[in-house]
């Protein structure tokens, strides 16, 4: 079987024959050897349309869940089924326009690993969504690009219509929360190549939208335990942690020194940077990089010290240049702090605990298309 395509379905039985129809009529003359699998958690007449479906066109399959629920388990279960050498995920709300489908399994068997339909790449557009769902979409997207490292190249990686090859997904430790199957492949999928093409979003014509309070509850869970599963993003925010006890232990010690010894700005500044810097060194060293074990001390102490030491320039000429723009002292360090730590955590990742970093850099290459996209 050459592809499989996986749908994810909840109470859409105005949906099921009308995306069938544009499934055949998108790949039969293809050349393509293809099957649909419906995984299914409805709790209406879907059931009943896809029974009927399933009964007279042998390419449709269908598992119906009981005493489950959720997109992206859902999907996971259409991966643990399906038979085809690359998948194929879309929604069953025909939002996601099943004429892409040839393009995406073109990329797929020219061997790129995973390929994403993309809203936000030059031809893409988002404008099946209202002004609201945009915001919330946009918000969601930015935070885990933040939150994720794998994410940060990829324009629409919160998409739910994408496709990989099998190899990717079988056998990866999937075990996402709520919607946002995606997410959970690129963060713990096994690939070196994606491919973005662009693609226009179109407005629901039938059934209701699943968007909730609850799954964007679980999209934040759904976060937080990728971030909680992902060495080097965990590390990110490990390094994060220990930099917010810096700032205390820097301010503190600039203020005892300013306000109760009568310290010159510039001489506490440079105190209360050197003594949170060898603070946050030990605890870095001891949590942050603690797999890292090949380097003695003595070669990370030094590059610690010298990275820091441009880092507290840094710090210090922010304090300096904000205080005489009339902003407080503490203030202005502690805006320096922040600019600083930017430049403490990417050199410090790439020199001083390199052995670990290097075993947990992933080259990841992303290309895509620039094309203009007709309306369905």
């Amino acid at each position: 079987m050459d592809l499989s395509i996986i749908i994810p379905s909840f109470n859409e039985r105005e949906n099921i024959e009308p995306i069938v129809e544009r499934i055949h009529s998108a790949l039969r003359d293809q050349g393509i050897a293809y099957e649909i699998w419906f995984v299914d958690d409805s709790t209406d007449e879907t059931v009943s349309v896809l029974t009927r479906v399933e009964s007279i066109d042998e390419q449709v399959h269908v598992h119906h869940r009981t005493g489950a629920r959720g997109l992206a388990s859902a999907v996971v279960e259409g991966f643990e089924r399906a038979t085809g050498e690359h998948f194929i995920v879309m929604d069953a709300d025909l939002q996601h326009p099943p004429e892409l489908l040839p393009d995406i399994y073109r990329k797929l068997a020219a061997g790129i690993d995973v390929v994403i339909p993309s809203r936000f790449v030059s031809g893409g557009s988002d404008g099946g969504l209202g002004p609201l769902r945009k915001l919330v979409s946009w918000t969601a997207r930015v935070i885990g690009q933040v939150a994720l490292r794998r994410l940060r190249k990829i324009s629409d990686c919160t998409s739910g219509f994408f496709g990989v090859h099998r190899n990717v997904v079988v056998g990866a430790p999937l075990d996402p929360i709520g919607w946002k199957i995606l997410i959970e492949v690129l963060v713990k999928g096994r690939y070196r190549t994606v491919h973005e093409l662009p693609y226009e979003f179109l407005a629901r014509d039938a059934g209701e939208s699943k968007m909730s309070l609850q799954e964007q509850w679980n999209y934040f869970r759904h976060l937080f335990r990728l971030v909680s599963q992902s060495p080097s993003d965990r590390r990110f925010f490990l390094f994060c942690i220990i930099g917010a006890s810096g700032v205390v232990v820097n301010l503190v010690v600039l203020t005892i020194l300013k306000y109760a010894f009568g310290i010159s700005d510039i001489s506490a500044s440079i105190t209360a940077s050197l003594v949170a810097m060898l603070s946050n060194y030990i605890w870095n060293d001891q949590i942050t990089w603690r797999a890292s074990g090949k380097r003695k001390w003595n070669v990370k102490l030094p590059l610690f010290v010298g990275i820091s030491l441009i880092g507290i320039i840094v710090t210090t000429l922010v304090m300096n240049g904000l205080k005489h723009l009339d902003v407080p002292v503490p203030v202005g360090q502690a805006i320096g702090i922040l600019v600083s730590t930017v430049w403490s955590y990417a050199m410090n990742n790439r020199l001083t605990w390199r052995d670990s970093a290097k075993q947990l850099r992933e080259d990841v290459i992303v290309t895509r298309e620039d094309r203009r996209i007709r309306s369905v």
